[in-house]
């Protein structure tokens, strides 16, 4: 089965207007350069870089994707931002779920299904994030951890179509540390076979899984070689062109 690769970068708190903008230009002149057909490539700034990059990567193949969402269309939520508002503004995917959220806002699977529901019927993608601690890591519950999350974090709506799986090991993000590319490929396809579980075996084969956890251009080929992995969430490679860029090269496609 070949799934399209899609290399996603999360700028996470970070960026200004004026660096924002210089940034978003440079990702989209680099990928009009490689002209890459066979690659997906997404910017996902925080809110208040969201018009301003729309802007900076027009009349490019780089899409724009929003941090977060809440699960209300609208209403009394305030400091929140609707699905539809970022439909609105231009958004075409939104992550939910990101272990960052789990961690500092306390999201349960519960939340974040509710949230990834709300934006696939708003009309954007999402890309639901799941993955475990270190102490998980270590007492061998990772299968187990990645499970719960796929089967409570995944609402009835998703189809290959409309949501992608993000498995980011909570211990590897931001720290320099990876598994190895062995690990990495036995929870991918276990996390293909629980979404076999859920959805069917149909939605499984065409689902993308991203790898999301200090993915950067030293080891972006082997791991985006490996079989059931269709692409990464990246992090603090995202925020330089160059090392984005070369992700992006490294695609195993």
């Amino acid at each position: 089965m070949v799934r399209k690769t899609l290399i996603a970068g999360n700028w996470k708190m970070n960026g200004h207007i004026e660096d924002g903008v210089a940034h978003a230009k440079g990702v989209a002149l680099e990928v009009k350069k490689a002209a890459r057909k066979d690659c997906e490539v997404l910017i996902c700034p925080p809110f208040t870089l969201l018009m301003a990059a729309k802007k900076a990567i027009k009349g490019s193949k780089v899409q724009l994707g929003a941090q977060d969402c809440h699960f209300d269309l609208k209403g009394a939520h305030t400091g929140d931002i609707s699905p539809l508002m970022l439909k609105d503004l231009g958004c075409q995917y939104v992550i939910v779920g990101h272990s960052e959220r789990r961690t500092d806002h306390g999201e349960t699977n519960e939340l974040i299904a509710k949230k990834a529901y709300s934006a696939i019927e708003a009309g954007l993608k999402v890309i639901i994030c799941i993955g475990e601690t270190e102490k998980e890591r270590d007492e061998n519950k990772t299968i187990e951890v990645c499970t719960a999350q796929i089967m409570g974090s995944v609402p009835s709506n998703s189809t290959a179509q409309n949501t992608v799986i993000a498995y980011e090991p909570v211990w590897a993000i931001g720290t320099g540390k990876t598994p190895t590319a062995e690990d990495v490929e036995e929870v991918h396809a276990s996390i293909r076979k629980v979404i076999a579980k859920k959805l069917g075996r149909a939605n499984a084969n065409k689902m993308r899984i991203l790898y999301g956890g200090s993915m950067k251009p030293s080891n972006a080929k082997e791991l985006l070689a490996l079989e059931d992995v269709d692409g990464g969430l990246i992090g603090g490679a995202s925020l330089k062109v160059a090392d984005f860029t070369a992700i992006i090269e490294s695609s195993k496609q």
